[in-house]
């Protein structure tokens, strides 16, 4: 997807640094965001596991809303675009790692653009992750207790299986589930400790892509799928701004930025960590496109913007219901245990920023509650406040996540403090930086124009 570069060796650096006594103790959680470098040794396989993880997370549920905006030949094309640009802002950010003396995402920008540039850094993956977990509990919520905010009402597993209660409304069920599930798994102070129930997580994953395409698969050929639009379709409804609305939910989608040091310095090797961007980019962007394909051949233009919620419908078998619960239960319970690894992140990024002369956040048990304590209130909250994962999706996409994904890389290279931006880097970065920009601006402000015409 881009050319190959020579990367400076400069993994002595980190060596010396362990050898001087940086390296991290015994025991002790090494932060996304810590000048530090973990010692152990990764493999690509490992990293492209890890890479699609946090890739594929809540994005794969708007991307047939997104198609139903765009069309599907639109719709692939932007897939492919934005995955091309997120491979080229990923080499960019681990050649300008490489070429200098940080080994954190923060560092980098601190490197160029001095505190300043470090603090944005942080503010926007914490921005970001609060976003992924508010939406996730917005899904859980559709899933157990049904969405009537959008038009016609959508009821939940729980309504469908025990009928219209109080403790099944959506507040309620989101409260179980944060006393319940959130709670237990997030005062785990080790991420470690979380290792089986992200396994767990994983195949709850695998499940919906493979029972939902299987069941697009079987509609087609028994002949009750939905013609998609394979351009989109202007009129009174959808103007061409509205179009634009669609980039920031991808955007999101393929934000993973944030995990590239992390995982990268597990291999050691630079190219390594390339490699496996770029199968996990291939791997992510063919789910995202057939996931976005089947469910609107599925569902045509009453698709939602979280697909779950499509799967309340009645089917034509016992059989079809069970699939439809299975769907929606298998990602609902996969976000359930996904919460707690964002979660984790966030805390120490958060206690990072507040707190950076205190000890680590695992000595000091008071501070440590205050902050999950904290999160939990407010992302539930959020997630009651805001019904409608699009908008978030559109939010995160045109503020942090564009920033963490296109203009922050971007604007390193022109930046270039080491001198090794060539003239194509220069003009990447720039057409990069442009675009994320322009696209970020078009859809704000046609989603505020939006949303004050409604008001009027």
């Amino acid at each position: 997807m881009y050319k190959k570069t020579t990367y400076p060796k400069t993994l002595s650096l980190a060596e010396n640094r362990a050898a001087i006594g940086m390296s991290p103790a015994a025991g002790a959680h090494v932060p996304l965001l810590s000048d530090r470098k973990p010692v152990r040794r990764g493999s690509v396989s490992g990293a492209v596991f890890n890479v699609s993880t946090s890739i594929i997370g809540a994005g794969i549920m708007s991307i047939p809303a997104t198609l139903k905006v765009l069309g599907v030949i639109p719709g692939f094309v932007l897939i492919v675009i934005i995955a091309l640009l997120a491979d080229v802002s990923v080499e960019f950010l681990m050649r300008f790692t490489y070429s200098g003396e940080s080994t954190t995402y923060s560092g980098v920008m601190r490197e160029s653009f001095g505190q300043v540039g470090s603090v944005a850094t942080q503010i926007c993956v914490m921005i970001t992750n609060l976003g992924c977990l508010i939406m996730y509990q917005i899904i859980i919520g559709d899933v157990l207790s049904g969405n009537g905010s959008a038009g016609e009402g959508h009821s939940g597993v729980l309504q469908e299986w025990f009928g219209s209660h109080w403790w099944n409304s959506r507040d309620i069920a989101l409260l179980f589930t944060l006393i319940f599930i959130f709670l237990p798994l997030v005062l785990l102070k080790r991420v470690e400790s979380l290792r089986f129930s992200s396994a767990i997580s994983v195949l709850l994953a695998v499940v919906f892509v493979g029972i939902s395409s299987a069941m697009a698969i079987y509609a087609i050929f028994e002949g009750k799928t939905n013609t998609p639009r394979l351009v989109p379709s202007l009129g009174k409804q959808t103007s061409f701004f509205d179009l634009f609305t669609a980039v920031p939910v991808i955007v999101t989608a393929f934000t993973f930025h944030f995990n590239v040091h992390p995982i990268g310095f597990e291999l050691g090797k630079p190219s390594d960590m390339i490699s496996a961007v770029r199968i996990s980019l291939v791997l992510c962007a063919t789910i995202y496109f057939s996931i976005g394909l089947f469910g609107y051949l599925l569902f045509g233009d009453a698709i939602m913007a979280d697909i779950l919620v499509n799967f309340d419908r009645s089917s034509d078998s016992a059989m079809g219901a069970v699939l439809n619960d299975v769907v929606r239960l298998s990602y609902a319970l996969h976000l359930m245990l996904v919460f707690p690894l964002l979660n984790f992140s966030l805390r120490v990024n958060l206690d990072e920023l507040l707190f950076p002369k205190k000890p680590l956040l695992t000595t000091d048990t008071r501070r440590f509650l205050l902050l999950t304590l904290g999160l939990l209130v407010f992302s539930y909250l959020a997630a009651i406040a805001f019904p409608d994962i699009w908008y978030v999706f559109q939010f995160l996409g045109s503020t942090s996540a564009v920033c963490l994904a296109f203009i922050f890389p971007g604007a390193i290279v022109l930046r270039d403090v080491h001198g090794i931006s060539t003239r194509r880097d220069r003009i990447m970065a720039t057409v990069m930086v442009v675009l994320a920009i322009v696209t970020s601006a078009t859809a704000i402000s046609t989603n505020v124009y939006n949303f004050l015409g409604n008001k009027s």
